[in-house]
């Protein structure tokens, strides 16, 4: 919209005065049924009064469900500017968004969004012809809640087997058709999980699975991954079981792919997400043996590369920020190992593309990327197009252009077309939004956690803003699993900024920035440090002004759904507002849901030793809810159909809030029906989501109205 139809578009939201004297809503939350179940760890009894409620699939949990949301509905739907929240959502929301291209065959395929349609739709065209339909997401199922969550060709490009995530679940079924006359050529595969699609030429690929429990997720055994061959034209019964499944071979989580030149299989296997056992087999020679690289799973490597039998292999073995090393596949165990790329100070993330390797490093959460030739030579550095995250620097190694993206906290993703023998680019597609980045500042910022330690955090918002303490202000975190946190732009933190909001990000220790020290020092008997990094970096933005407790919300998902919720119980007083979203809350027993116990690198379990149990029970949300206490407005978010983090954990952490909470916040779950951990989530549910989640916290900020921005405050005066 043009300076004027949005002055008049803002002056509707911002004529009502604002008032925190005003009265809250108040909330009669439905009763919770609460019964006897105690669970012995060590010589210590916990209660366990909502277990039933680990039962997503009885009648009595979505009876829970229904009367929970018809009181958390109830209350949204009161909030006087909820309404003017989801129409700027979907008005900003609403331009063309593109993938950055990729060519397979004779083709160019990108993903096109025209700009409210609910999935991103696949696209393709062959040289200067108009692009067509590929794939179209929209028209899997009729709610949109289908969505496409993976895609693989064969190498000339005939061939593509696609992956469809049903209600946002974990379990895909793939779909092999050709490519060119986009045809289906065989049955759908079923109960694929945790995989990728490796083509091995064009007769078969390797994929992951369990076996699918019968009744609840909750009965799911991930112990047992197993990597499988589909020869293309049989049954998927007769699948070729390749690796796993048995005593010796007993993971959690297994991946295969192929070598770009079909000659090797490399196989990771791992119990953790974090570290993994790595082999290899030569598929160019009949009945060739599986060799193992590296027999432990302590160390994170895998195989990027490879020239005839010189492999180029990534590891973090003795080298926690990695490096690269070359090995012939002949003899390829550690000790013949060659460094290629060492390590340095600095996180590498490579990718190969054009016969060069594209070396990314992560310098406090920035990229900045090298390229290097195959005998390990610097040949440039990569002059980024500003401070923020790249993406996409790597390809076939035949092509002599690609494409990448770049994006920041206040830059749309614009994509840009690299040729990779001069460096030289040029800018291949930008966005054409309603957002001007030139009025927003992204700071980065390091202050100091409880032990001493230094943390980086980017603070974003718009320009101009006074320093007084009374900034609506968003502080997102996750802190876990090696997952580095970078600058990226946002549309629902754009309309959050529009109304005058902040929005932190701090890296977290937990987090991948820094390598796996960083990661480590944010595990198990160290998980304190990262509720103490996120509570820092709390008092760090009161200390400056950005915000105060009244004016703070704390947000975070799964891993950082239980930093919030860790959070908002050990340091209720520090915010207004707590959003966690499809958390990992019930910490003594998270291990025995799904995947649950995957996730002991970082956590631990309470099986392991008392002293484990005690420190888990010290820090669990769902535990360390206490009679008595005012816990801030806190609104849990999660999907009823969610096998990753299942719902039983928001569950039981919501109904401990609403039975202890002594002050008048209000303290609501809002559960999405029909929808899993997030992913694949259709565009109008998430413009929908996210206007409750900010007229939520908005309003319990004390907001009658939008808060002014300096735009409103300019047409006043």
């Amino acid at each position: 919209m043009n300076t004027r139809t949005k002055i008049a578009f803002l002056a509707t939201l911002f004529l009502a005065p604002f008032s925190q004297a005003q009265e809250k809503m108040d909330v009669k939350y439905p009763e919770t049924k609460k019964d006897n179940t105690v669970d012995t760890y060590f010589d210590t009894q916990v209660k366990d009064p909502y277990r039933w409620l680990e039962d997503d699939r009885s009648e009595a949990t979505e009876n829970w469900v229904k009367t929970q949301n018809k009181t958390t509905f109830g209350y949204l739907e009161n909030i006087p500017f909820r309404k003017n929240i989801k129409e700027r959502l979907e008005s900003l929301w609403n331009y063309e968004k593109l993938g950055s291209p990729f060519k397979e065959g004779g083709y160019t395929y990108f993903y096109k969004n025209n700009g409210l349609q609910n999935q991103y739709v696949l696209y393709r065209k062959k040289g200067d012809r108009e692009a067509s339909v590929f794939l179209d997401p929209n028209t899997f199922s009729e709610d949109a809640t289908t969505s496409l969550a993976g895609l693989s060709f064969t190498k000339d490009g005939s061939l593509a087997a696609y992956s469809i995530s049903e209600g946002g679940s974990d379990w895909r079924k793939v779909i092999v058709m050709n490519a060119e006359t986009r045809t289906i050529v065989e049955d759908t595969l079923t109960d694929v999980k945790f995989s990728g699609i490796s083509w091995k030429g064009n007769d078969g690929f390797y994929y992951s699975s369990y076996d699918k429990p019968k009744g609840s997720e909750l009965s799911a055994k991930t112990d047992q991954h197993k990597v499988y061959y589909h020869k293309l034209g049989t049954p998927q019964k007769e699948d070729l079981l390749i690796f796993g499944g048995t005593a010796a071979e007993k993971h959690r989580y297994i991946g295969a792919r192929v070598t770009e030149d079909d000659t090797y299989l490399m196989i990771t296997a791992s119990n953790s997400t974090s570290g993994n056992k790595l082999f290899l087999k030569d598929l160019s020679k009949e009945n060739s043996p599986l060799v193992t690289i590296l027999a432990e799973d302590n160390t994170d490597s895998y195989i990027i590369e490879n020239v005839g039998s010189k492999l180029y292999i990534v590891t973090n073995l003795d080298a926690p920020n990695q490096k690269i090393v070359t090995v012939d596949a002949s003899n390829p165990t550690p000790e013949n190992w060659v460094d290629f790329i060492p390590e340095t100070e600095n996180v590498l993330t490579p990718g190969t593309g054009g016969g060069y390797f594209f070396a990314e490093y992560m310098v406090d959460a920035i990229s900045k990327i090298y390229q290097y030739d195959y005998d390990g030579k610097l040949i440039r550095e990569v002059k980024l197009p500003g401070v923020g995250s790249a993406s996409g620097f790597d390809g076939k190694k035949e092509e002599k252009e690609f494409y990448f993206s770049f994006t920041n906290y206040n830059t749309p993703r614009s994509s840009y077309k690299f040729n990779v023998a001069s460096g030289d680019y040029e800018q291949y597609w930008k966005p054409t939004i309603d957002f001007n980045s030139d009025d927003y500042v992204s700071k980065q910022v390091f202050y100091t956690s409880k032990d001493g330690t230094k943390v980086p955090m980017i603070i974003t918002h718009k320009r101009g803003i006074k320093l007084d303490g009374e900034n609506p202000t968003i502080l997102y975190g996750y802190g876990g699993f090696n997952v580095s946190l970078t600058p990226s732009f946002s549309i629902v933190n754009a309309v959050w900024m529009e109304q005058g909001g902040i929005y932190a990000v701090p890296n977290l220790r937990g987090g991948g920035e820094y390598g796996k020290k960083w990661h480590d020092a944010g595990t198990k008997m160290q998980k304190q440090n990262v509720f103490d990094d996120f509570i820092a970096a709390a008092e760090y933005l009161i200390s400056e002004k950005y915000t105060s407790s009244d004016f703070l919300a704390i947000r975070g998902g799964s891993n950082g759904g239980l930093l919030v919720g860790a959070t908002m119980t050990q340091r209720p007083d520090l915010m207004k507002v707590a959003l966690p979203a499809v958390g990992v809350m019930d910490m003594l027993r998270y291990h025995t849901f799904t995947a649950g116990a995957g996730w002991a690198y970082d956590y631990g379990t309470s099986a392991d030793s008392k002293e484990m149990f005690e420190y888990l029970k010290g820090y669990s949300p769902v535990h360390s809810v206490k009679e008595g206490v005012s816990y801030p407005a806190t609104l849990v978010t999660t999907g009823d159909h969610d096998d990753r983090v299942v719902p039983a954990h928001s569950f039981k952490f919501a109904a401990e809030l609403q039975a202890k909470q002594a002050g008048a916040n209000p303290t609501l779950i809002r559960i999405e029906t029909n929808a899993g951990h997030g992913a694949g989530t259709p565009v109008s549910k998430t413009i929908e989501q996210y206007a409750d989640i900010f007229g939520f916290t908005l309003y319990n900020m004390g907001f009658r109205s939008l808060p002014e921005t300096t735009l409103e405050k300019e047409i006043k005066n």
